[in-house]
């Protein structure tokens, strides 16, 4: 027996595979499934650090200061195997938790209403790694090299018996230019990393299966310079760290009711240091540690679907600040806060009739940590089969809360911060209600899906710098109001060789109000709504993959955006647009080659001008890399 395990029961899915999928009539989220041959032909989407995998399949996903958002939001939940992976920090980590080359599916959940997918709102990204199954006693190993002095290389092995699979694999990776630069010119932006992952299962019983995953991860970034900056002396450094253990045992009762229990442990580190010749020297080190537990009952009962869930799970952190110059003293500060978090879930699908869909459920969320807060959110959905056209009308509601960090400034650094002309206020949740309906047409073999959404969120997360410190720390907005409408269209094999896939969205991002928590300057709100730094009203993404003879392939993508919001706005930078290309071909069963060009035109432009990590983001210069892969 085995089997994957999805994150939930409830989800309409879209598979991006060569086959069309059946539209079923269930009330749920839009998911994407991107599976790992997409993975390896989307150009530069198997690098270490890549985020391709989302940015070109999911509407409304974009990079944006070297972050993810999606649907205007910096809040997602990362999943393994369905187990979450808890992080709280925002704006701390640009380094990767995942190698796509270790990913068999990319589950990714936008909108919908199921509570059970995680307190994250934006999006939920669940990772079904590689297993063993696959491999018989052999091994792939993965080389490769470009410009830059880039390379990105990858080693798994594994195995199976009826009852047990392995899976191991290692990374490394180097580079010349690693974070996004403040101008054209590449300085100071070395960036490597190296990682490891294990997948273990076994099939104890017909009705046990117990699953282990464990990853280690460290990067290592320049932050890059202007040409002033390098002239300066100016030498600041981001070191990450990351590991997680989760581990599943999944027990079948009966016919159709399903256990899963799931202990989890991970362990994030970010640590921002300055250069000695700075003007002022910067260290920020922090250490955070998750450690808890979730169980999950699933039970099928004629046309009920019924799912139970409790999470529970205590953070620690460590933070450490230093900051000297000539002109201020030394301030040093090392903070210890703590907290937990509970959540309990109810939800039921009712699949009425085979046209009618209808779903419910409730989240009771406790957080306790700088602050003591609970939250009780409702959700609903429905999901209707139109007669004859087979379209289906879908439609939601969701509240949801979001757990803040263990973020604080006192002592010396509070000092500081009022020297600077800035205070620090409590962190409280953000709490969202979203709303969306939409329409999927199944024509032909193609699926076309359009949705409308409207995200209202009360103390909205987002980020802001400590004087001209580099010091990054969150703040929460008054409100925030994130809406638009998405559409994606997915083809089948066309002509027995071509695969395509659009995305587009357009959307407003906006908050309004003053900060409520982290840090602020007390200067009053500004009148009525105003952009968030990473709104961008039209977002274009374009897949093809083409299968040609000889056991090769090719694959193009092309990304468009009509630009991030210019400084405080309200005007927005200027309309861009990249053109990436792969190409590969394989030599019998055992080897090879492959070449990946990024930003073909090698076509510059400014991308974004917000203050996370420097302030300015050029789009990086054309990269070309080939590589060859051996199967032993």
């Amino acid at each position: 027996l085995h089997f994957m395990l999805a994150i939930k029961p409830v989800e309409q899915k879209v598979v991006v595979t060569g086959s069309a999928e059946s539209v079923q009539t269930e009330a749920g989220p839009t998911t994407t499934l991107v599976e790992r041959e997409q993975i390896a032909r989307t150009p530069g989407a198997d690098r270490a650090n890549s985020l391709a995998a989302i940015a070109d399949y999911v509407p409304g996903a974009v990079i944006a200061h070297d972050m993810l958002h999606v649907r205007g939001g910096h809040q997602v939940t990362w999943a393994v195997n369905g187990v979450p992976v808890p992080n709280t920090n925002i704006a701390s980590n640009v380094g990767p938790q995942f190698d796509p080359r270790d990913v068999d599916v990319l589950e990714v959940e936008t909108g919908g209403n199921s509570s059970e997918f995680g307190e994250r709102t934006y999006g939920v990204f669940n990772v079904v790694p590689r297993s063993g199954f696959e491999f018989n006693r052999q091994a792939e190993a993965t080389v490769s090299y470009g410009n830059f002095q880039q390379t990105d290389d990858h080693l798994s092995f594994g195995s199976h018996t009826e009852r047990f699979a392995y899976y191991a694999s290692f990374n490394g990776n180097r580079s010349d230019l690693g974070l996004m630069t403040p101008t054209s010119a590449v300085v100071h932006d070395f960036e490597s990393g190296l990682g490891g992952l294990t997948s273990l299962i076994f099939n104890a019983t017909p009705n046990d299966q117990l699953r282990l995953v464990a990853s280690m991860r460290g990067d290592h970034y320049q932050i890059p310079n202007t040409p002033d900056d390098q002239a300066a002396g100016i030498r600041d450094l981001d070191l990450e760290r990351d590991a997680f253990v989760n581990f599943s045992w999944v027990h079948t009762i009966g016919s159709g009711a399903t256990v899963t229990i799931s202990p989890f442990y991970h362990r994030n580190r970010a640590d921002y240091l300055g250069g000695p010749s700075d003007p002022l020297v910067l260290n920020d080190n922090r250490a955070s540690q998750y450690a808890g537990e979730e169980t999950d009952l699933s039970l099928v009962r004629g046309k009920h679907t019924a799912f139970a869930s409790v999470e529970a799970y205590a953070q620690h952190d460590k933070t450490f600040v230093s900051l000297s110059s000539p002109a201020v003293p030394g301030i040093h500060q090392t903070t210890k806060p703590g907290g937990n978090f509970e959540s309990g879930i109810l939800q039921d699908r009712y699949q009425a009739t085979s046209w009618l869909s209808l779903s419910g459920g409730f989240q009771a969320s406790r957080d306790s940590g700088l602050v003591n807060e609970a939250a009780y959110d409702p959700q609903a959905g429905a999901a209707l089969r139109l007669p004859k056209l087979g379209w289906i009308l879908h439609g939601s509601y969701a509240r949801t809360y979001q757990p803040p960090p263990l973020d604080t400034v006192s002592g010396p650094l509070a000092q500081f911060a009022v020297q600077q002309g800035f205070g620090f206020l409590p962190l409280f949740g953000e709490r969202d209600e979203q709303r969306q309906f939409g329409l999927t047409i199944p024509l032909a073999g193609w699926r076309l899906e359009a949705d409308n959404f409207y995200i209202k969120a009360r103390n909205y997360f987002d980020h802001d710098l400590l004087g001209n410190s580099n010091v990054f720390l969150p703040l929460t907005v008054q409100g925030a109001r994130i809406y638009g409408w998405e559409a994606t269209a997915r083809s089948p094999v066309q002509f027995g060789k071509i695969r395509l896939r659009a995305a587009y969205s357009h959307q407003t991002a906006e908050g309004f109000g003053g900060v409520t928590g982290g840090l602020t300057d007390f200067s009053p709100p500004a009148q009525g709504y105003f952009f968030l730094d990473h709104d961008q009203r039209n977002t274009l993404s374009a897949v093809a993959q083409v299968t040609l003879p000889h056991l090769a392939w090719a694959a193009a993508t092309i990304a468009y955006g009509s630009g991030f919001l210019d400084g405080d706005g309200p005007a927005h930078l200027r309309a861009h647009a990249t053109f990436d290309l792969s190409f590969g071909k394989s030599f019998g069963e055992k080897w090879s080659l492959g070449l990946n060009a990024l930003n073909v035109t090698n076509r510059r432009y400014l991308v974004d001008n917000s203050n996370t990590f420097g302030g300015t983001h050029e789009v990086p210069p054309s990269r070309p890399r080939s590589g060859a892969s051996q199967f032993i």
